[in-house]
């Protein structure tokens, strides 16, 4: 049975929601906290994530950020009030797939959610996501990487704040931003400790890691990637 995440805090919608996909043969995990789905995303698999934007604590937006860092092909619909063009290509911008506004047809819903499942049951091998950039090479998919002194594996926390970084190619991405989104909500470490990937990520990457060109500090605000 696919498994669909539900995240919506009008318990409304969300009960409406639930009862029509369970009908349609979904099994549901549901929940209107933003920080109780980012805890059953770690521990569960899913087939799609529908996502409210406005959610208390941690945002729909937040979420779609901080799971594709790690996972590229689960399926991600907004469901949400905020109908402005700018906030659905923000949405789309941090990896989602679809966004419906609300108030929404349910058979739409039904449609688009069917549509987003079907499409990731097609059994496609998908490349492994790789970034090139001077010379240095990054698989995220297996973390595997070659830097100035040859190959070498990174570990999961370097993978996802690279993969923020360059996300992010040329935007300043604030200290905070990188200590909730790779990090989680709950224990923050010392922002001295992104200090220290920067300088490890300047000894893989740089050809003169006291000169940056790629991995930048941007004084009192945070990191940036340039390509």
């Amino acid at each position: 049975m696919q498994r669909i995440l539900l995240v919506e805090d009008e318990e409304t919608i969300r009960d409406a929601v639930k009862m029509n996909l369970e009908l349609e043969g979904y099994e549901m995990v549901v929940t209107g906290s933003g920080r109780e789905a980012m805890q059953i995303i770690q521990d569960q698999r899913f087939d799609l994530l529908l996502l409210d934007v406005m959610l208390p604590e941690i945002s729909g937006f937040e979420i779609c950020e901080q799971v594709r860092l790690t996972d590229r092909e689960v399926p991600i619909l907004f469901l949400t009030a905020k109908d402005g063009a700018m906030d659905r290509v923000a949405g789309l911008k941090l990896g989602a797939d679809d966004y419906l506004t609300k108030p929404f047809v349910l058979e739409e819903l039904l449609l688009r959610v069917n549509n987003l499942v079907r499409r990731s049951h097609k059994g496609v091998d998908h490349a492994p996501e790789e970034v090139k950039f001077g010379g240095n090479h990054i698989n995220f998919a297996t973390f595997e990487a070659k830097g100035r002194q040859g190959a070498f594996t990174l570990t999961k926390k370097e993978a996802m704040l690279l993969k923020l970084l360059i996300d992010r190619k040329n935007e300043v991405v604030s200290r905070q931003h990188i200590l909730s989104t790779v990090w989680g909500y709950d224990v923050f470490p010392s922002t001295r400790t992104i200090d220290n990937f920067i300088l490890a990520f300047r000894k893989y990457f740089e050809e003169d890691p006291a000169n940056p060109r790629y991995f930048l500090s941007i004084r009192g605000i945070g990191y940036k990637f340039v390509g």
